[in-house]
């Protein structure tokens, strides 16, 4: 496979042509951002983790019957991915409230639901990423009533199936956001990441914070949360 030029660059991640056109090649950088991209840093070592967690990760759950655009990682830092056009949908499954739940709805962080709560918001930097039902969805034509209704059901399977992975590790699963993509004949398949820069993770007995918001909020040692999960999940540093 041959890697081409670049088509995309995002906050944490480029994206290259290869010489199939239905595979592109994914490059994770460690760059950070948080609030739209209004805070900028760096942490060290985060591509590399996020690129093995997520390919580790995404296997786990295409052999529990969840498709997805993985298809090979090719380096540290490199995945080759099936070439999707993004649902323009930010999925957001919550199992404890924490983040912008806590401050939206005025209540405390680490509180557990009674049942996941599954979100959508309008993947639109410009607009801030604002909040949908599916009927603004719909409107909207973001996606069909199928297909909202499909990845509503991947999002609660992926949830309980991520809850259990890393239970096994003792971390508790607060949040975490997923993206959908298509592939060329259609297919919804999970598609980005799936690391502690798109979820939340608490360490289950001292509650510690394993995940971007040590970056966010200015906790400190956010490159040893990283490595820490990775240790746990894939016995690696």
């Amino acid at each position: 496979m041959k890697k081409l030029e670049q088509l995309y660059e995002g906050k944490a991640k480029k994206v290259f042509a290869t010489d199939d056109p239905n595979v592109v090649i994914v490059d994770y950088k460690d760059d950070a951002t948080a609030f739209n991209g209004e805070k900028k840093g760096t942490i060290v070592g985060k591509g590399v983790i996020n690129n093995k967690m997520t390919n580790h990760l995404m296997g786990k759950l295409e052999a529990a019957g969840i498709p997805t655009h993985y298809i090979q990682q090719l380096s540290d830092r490199e995945t080759a991915v099936k070439k999707v056009s993004i649902v323009p949908l930010e999925v957001i499954v919550r199992n404890i409230s924490a983040g912008s739940f806590a401050k939206r709805y005025g209540v405390e962080e680490g509180i557990p639901f009674a049942e996941p709560t599954f979100e959508l918001s309008y993947k639109n930097d410009g607009l801030g990423d604002p909040l949908l039902n599916d009927s603004h969805a719909l409107a909207l034509g973001l996606a069909t009533k199928e297909e909202i209704a499909l990845i509503r059901d991947y999002a609660l399977r992926i949830n309980a199936l991520l809850k259990g992975f890393m239970k096994e590790i003792g971390i508790d699963l607060v949040d975490f956001k997923l993206e959908f993509g298509k592939t060329a004949d259609g297919t919804i398949v999970l598609a980005d990441e799936i690391s502690p820069d798109t979820c939340r993770l608490w360490d289950e007995k001292t509650h510690e914070k394993l995940d971007k918001d040590r970056f966010r909020r200015d906790l400190g040692g956010a490159e040893e949360a990283y490595e820490e999960v990775m240790r746990r999940l894939m016995g690696e540093q």
